[in-house]
């Protein structure tokens, strides 16, 4: 159960990182180019970069990442700590 918890909370750690690598991405663009629709922007800036769907960068533009990222860091943390106890029960 702990590897696949483990696991599971890496990818989605690695997934809000990239979520917000996209979203600065996307803001920069925005900043710089104000008149330019979304469609544009992900065809111009962000598909050469990364390969996504129209569909994804409006989740990745919905998505609270900074919230959901302290969720699973401070999951990981309590992963951390329950296995360092785990290893001091047995020493």
């Amino acid at each position: 159960m702990s590897i696949t918890l483990n696991r599971s909370l890496g990818v989605q750690r690695n997934k809000l990182l990239r979520y917000k690598l996209i979203k600065e991405l996307y803001q920069k663009s925005v900043q710089e180019h104000p008149y330019t629709p979304t469609t544009k922007i992900l065809e111009i800036y962000i598909v050469p970069i990364y390969p996504i769907s129209r569909t994804t960068l409006y989740e990745i533009l919905c998505t609270s990442i900074t919230t959901e990222l302290k969720e699973v860091e401070s999951a990981i943390e309590k992963q951390r700590q329950l296995k360092a106890t785990q290893i001091q029960l047995f020493n």
